[in-house]
C-alpha cells in the first residue's frame, strides 16, 4: 500500500482509506478496455470499407477494358463501312 503513495502522490498511512487509488486503477483499466474495443471496431470497419473499394475499383477497371475493346471493334467496323462506301462510289 505504501507504494501507492509513489504512484498517486500524497500521504498514505495505515489509517487512510485508499478507495480513490482503487477507483483510479479501475478507471484506467476500464478506459484501456473501452479504447481497445473502439480502436478495433474502427480498424475493422476501415478494413472492410477498403476491401469493398478495392473490389469496386477492380470492377471499374474491367468495365473500362471492355469499353476499350468495344470501341475498337466499333471503330474497325466503321472503317470497313467507309471503305465499302468508297468502293461503291
Amino acid at each position: 500500500m505504501y507504494e501507492l503513495r509513489n504512484i498517486f502522490g500524497g500521504d498514505c498511512t495505515r489509517d487512510m482509506d485508499i478507495s480513490n487509488a482503487g477507483s483510479t486503477w479501475v478507471g484506467l483499466v476500464a478506459g484501456i478496455v473501452i479504447g481497445a474495443v473502439i480502436t478495433w471496431w474502427v480498424y475493422n470497419r476501415q478494413k472492410k470499407i477498403s476491401e469493398k473499394q478495392d473490389e469496386f475499383l477492380t470492377h471499374i477497371a474491367d468495365l473500362e477494358e471492355r469499353n476499350k475493346t468495344m470501341l475498337n471493334k466499333i471503330l474497325s467496323l466503321e472503317e470497313k463501312i467507309e471503305d465499302m462506301l468508297k468502293k461503291i462510289k
